[in-house]
């Protein structure tokens, strides 16, 4: 079956792989979000801890996702792996950090005598929430302007000096925080997930006073969302991308890239516009029709709009990690993937994943069975 394809429709295929976790990633982080509202939304203790359990039984699938994210990209294109995660090491040390005391705080935050204090641990959900989203938005950012970093391929062949990639900035990936269109993705993503954990709060709490200050919270931080990802939107589809020359595989510059290639492959186009739609129904349902079901569409609208970005990061003869430093080390999905053997072969196992998807499903109906009530909190049934 897959080995019967082509090493290029194989490259194609793992990105749209790589493309949905991405997307499935950025829905996910509603945990995060959530984790920046809930002292904004909760008036006492019982109301803080049905907001904290809220989000905590979702916090692992957040936490899994951007490790298999992670796995999936080193499997299938590992080259990129060995020169972002290997190169831009600070930035994704500071992302992992923000991970792992997300899980310690979970774990430990109302466990008895534990030395650090509970409010210890709920700052430091509020670190994760505040710079896990901003910090990825940021590294997805670099994919449309681009690292400081050089390939040889040749050098794995030398005794002396066998490291393909070299990363030529200083600040390790820390850079990325000096462009503007890196942070106005990083801010869009930080303001989508406040938007979600807003919506998610309403959906699953039953409580009056959390869910009226989250539907404040939905407005107060809709707008902000608008004012970072459209001009995002905007620099992105008028400014330069990194095209590629699909017969010499040279990198150059090309005028509006991205809006042509939204324009080429209308696919991509529909994408984006379901989801900016999908997003801004959410919320006016929310909103206006007083509906609890807001998270179910801007969740769907978020995984579309995600997914649309990665598509036109790395399809149509485009560079999806491009080199700002040297052109020609730019990385593309041909020349930075796995052999046609190792993909043909993770092909077959990612058959599972409908598998996988239908387990988390059922996984997350029996969890949110009923909503989260004080009545709930008081009998000290909940692990978080």
């Amino acid at each position: 079956m897959f080995e019967t394809l082509s090493h290029l429709a194989l490259q194609q295929y793992w990105w749209v792989i790589i493309s949905l976790l991405g997307a499935l990633l950025v829905f996910l982080m509603f945990v995060l979000g959530g984790q920046t509202l809930i002292g904004q939304v909760a008036n006492t203790e019982v109301q803080k801890d049905m907001a904290v359990n809220s989000i905590g039984r979702k916090w692992e699938l957040t936490f899994t996702t951007l490790v298999v994210f992670g796995g999936a990209f080193f499997a299938s294109f590992p080259i990129f792996y060995a020169t972002s995660f290997g190169g831009a090491y600070w930035l994704w040390m500071l992302i992992l950090f923000t991970f792992i005391v997300q899980a310690i705080s979970y774990e430990f935050r109302k466990k008895p005598s534990n030395f650090l204090g509970q409010k210890t641990y709920e700052s430091f959900l509020l670190i994760n929430g505040l710079f896990g989203s901003l910090l990825i938005g940021m590294a997805v950012g670099t994919f449309f302007t681009g690292a400081e970093f050089s390939i040889d391929q040749v050098r794995i062949t030398s005794p002396g000096d066998n490291i393909i990639s070299r990363w030529e900035s200083p600040l390790h990936g820390l850079e990325a925080a000096t462009n503007i269109q890196n942070l106005l993705l990083g801010l869009s993503v930080f303001f989508l997930a406040r938007i979600q954990g807003a919506l998610y709060f309403i959906n699953t709490i039953d409580d009056e006073t959390v869910v009226g200050k989250s539907r404040k919270q939905l407005l107060w931080n809709t707008i902000p969302f608008l004012l970072v990802f459209l001009p995002f939107m905007v620099m992105l589809l008028t400014g330069e991308g990194f095209a590629v020359n699909p017969e010499s595989g040279e990198v150059y510059m090309e005028p509006d890239k991205y809006l042509q290639n939204y324009l080429q492959m209308p696919v991509a186009g529909i994408f984006l516009l379901v989801g900016v739609l999908g997003v801004l129904a959410g919320i006016a349902i929310t909103l206006f029709r007083q509906s609890n079901k807001g998270i179910w569409f801007t969740g769907a609208g978020t995984v579309f709009a995600v997914l649309s970005l990665f598509i036109v990061a790395g399809f149509n003869n485009t560079a999806y990690y491009p080199s700002t430093f040297d052109l020609q080390s730019s990385l593309t999905i041909q020349n930075s993937s796995s052999s046609h053997y190792t993909l043909t072969a993770m092909s077959y196992v990612s058959l599972l994943m409908p598998v996988v998807i239908g387990y988390i499903w059922y996984a997350w109906k029996l969890m949110n069975r009923k909503n989260i009530s004080a009545e709930e909190m008081e009998s000290g049934e909940h692990a978080y």
